[in-house]
């Protein structure tokens, strides 16, 4: 039988206590950024996976490993634990294909918050402005105008009508479905071109937010790979470059 949404968690999770827990959202989205560093801190700490979501508002398609071996598409919830607090993370193949899916989806990943006890929600994601950056900003919104001061001294920027457009998913939705259930929660949102997957916009978040979570991440790998997407983008700039030269030699 097939449930709009089913959330499924582990048997050895179920009657765990958790201690002063934090959620971080990381689901895709422009420029994956938010997907980038929240798989990534699940990597680096190897958290373990307590629980999986599925829905009717996902695609409908199925996801193929390596073997051709198929999987219904699905986002999961993993567990990093501390002695201070725990960590959730939201993570998975994709959002809602429809309006009505996202704000079901968000609403339904506020409440499970709400269930575990959660008082912080982290959302993460790309502000794509449509052109390359070469030091990308790290955007912020949040769901209490307290939280402002905390937010901006970890290095995150609050610019008048940026995003002039919104948030749009997971990553804007939950900001405004946890202030109804008295959650505070902050978007940070790494600048981007949105043409590109940007490591280098989720190396500024990552920075962002381990400062903020005080969880101690090796961003090392992460930025490498930004120092590989920084020559590729300087490799792009400079063919623009040549193009026009060579289009206003020819004019």
């Amino acid at each position: 039988m097939i449930e709009e949404i089913s959330i499924r968690f582990l048997e050895d999770f179920r009657d765990r206590q958790l201690k002063d827990p934090v959620l971080i959202e990381g689901l895709p989205g422009i420029g994956q950024v938010g997907k980038l560093v929240a798989e990534y801190m699940i990597h680096q700490l190897k958290a373990e996976k307590i629980g999986e979501i599925h829905s009717i508002y996902f695609p409908p398609q199925v996801i193929l490993d390596e073997n051709g071996l198929a999987r219904m598409v699905r986002n999961e919830f993993w567990l990093y634990h501390t002695e201070e607090r725990d960590f959730l993370f939201l993570v998975g193949d994709h959002q809602s294909t429809s309006n009505e899916g996202h704000y079901l989806l968000a609403d339904q990943y506020c409440e499970i918050a709400k269930e575990l006890g959660v008082r912080r929600i982290y959302t993460l994601g790309g502000f794509g402005v449509g052109h390359l950056v070469n030091e990308p900003r790290v955007l912020g919104a949040i769901n209490r105008a307290e939280l402002r001061e905390e937010i901006e001294a970890a290095g995150v920027t609050f610019a008048r009508d940026e995003p002039g457009g919104g948030i749009v998913g997971a990553a804007g939705l939950m900001l405004g479905l946890s202030a109804e259930r008295g959650i505070d929660a902050v978007c940070l949102m790494g600048e981007t071109s949105g043409y590109i997957v940007d490591p280098m916009a989720a190396s500024g978040v990552l920075a962002v937010l381990s400062k903020l979570t005080g969880i101690p991440v090796d961003a090392t790998r992460l930025n490498d790979r930004a120092a590989e997407m920084e020559k590729v983008i300087e490799s792009m700039v400079e063919g623009e470059k040549g193009r026009d030269e060579e289009l206003n030699y020819i004019g």
